[in-house]
């Protein structure tokens, strides 16, 4: 299967000096490049030579990749359009990329900016490398896309990158929480172990029998688990958090009037439902204004 470069394009309200800054200069481009940590310009043997520099991408603590760049130059059209391009790699085998090209492209348009960039790599370890591939390449080309519009809302309000990969961050943190609390509520005490409490209580609320609430238990256990998985599709998410702050005080009251011994047990219903619709109201909050790669084309006149 033949590999398509990655192509990345946003819209900035700004003028492209203003555009040509944060992006040139790396002690700015650093803050914004999710693809890196650090970038730290070589110092040029001539004025003529062409821009050097290296980078670290830290991966997780006490893990980072360090490699070279080099600025192959810049060609700006008598439209003012300026093009940048890109030569890069890493000797580093912990990293999939081997060595690549690429370039940035600004298209001025009025008041506006249209900030592009395409870029292709090689791979390292044959066909392994390419199967991985496979999963790294969207992976890097969201991260280039969510790096673009982190720059743009900096640009256009002000609003330092840290704290918006912050929110973006802590988000998806409460979103991944959500996710594996429905899944093993769902699986471990239902699925698995239908729990007697969760039986007991259940026949309380209900007119089931004992074997019938038995089965109902387990699938109100897979309906949890469903829960837990739809919380990892981005679209759904604010839908279930506004769903859950309605829900967790319900299933808090009810599970306190089929067992009032749970709201004294410790680590009990009561703490858990209330830190959770604490934390799906957090969550709420936080969606105002959340970077995403979804406002960047991510195909070449698409």
């Amino acid at each position: 299967m033949k590999k398509k470069p990655i192509y990345v394009e946003t819209v900035i309200d700004s003028s492209i000096e203003e555009v040509w800054h944060y992006t040139q200069q790396p002690d700015l481009h650093e803050q914004w490049d999710l693809r890196f940590t650090s970038i730290t310009y070589i110092e040029k043997q001539h004025e003529d030579a062409p821009q050097t520099f290296t980078y670290t991408t830290k991966v997780m603590p006490g893990l980072s990749v360090a490699g070279w760049g080099e600025s192959k130059g810049t060609h700006e059209k008598a439209s003012g359009v300026k093009t940048s391009s890109l030569h890069f790699g890493t000797p580093q085998l912990i990293s999939p990329i081997k060595e690549g090209r690429g370039y940035w492209q600004y298209i001025p348009n009025g008041d506006h900016v249209t900030f592009l960039t395409q870029y292709d790599y090689d791979v390292r370890f044959g066909q392994l490398g390419q199967l991985f591939d496979q999963l790294f390449r969207p992976v890097i080309g969201w991260a280039t896309a969510l790096s673009f519009n982190v720059l743009a809302r900096w640009i256009e309000s002000g609003e330092k990158p840290a704290t918006q990969y912050r929110r973006f961050f802590s988000y998806y943190l409460l979103c991944f929480l959500f996710s594996f609390t429905w899944m093993y509520q769902g699986l471990v005490p239902k699925v698995l172990m239908k729990h007697p409490l969760e039986i007991d209580m259940l026949m309380k609320l209900s007119p089931l029998s004992l074997g019938q609430a038995s089965t109902a238990i387990i699938w109100i256990g897979v309906l949890e688990m469903m829960i837990g998985l739809l919380f990892l599709v981005p679209k759904l998410q604010q839908l279930l958090l506004k769903a859950q702050i309605v829900l967790f005080p319900l299933l808090t009251l009810s599970a306190i009037i089929a067992a009032p011994t749970v709201a004294t047990a410790p680590f009990n219903v009561v703490t858990l439902n209330i830190g959770l619709w604490f934390a799906s109201i957090i969550a709420l909050l936080l969606t105002k204004e959340l970077p995403t790669a979804r406002f960047c084309k991510r195909k070449r006149g698409a």
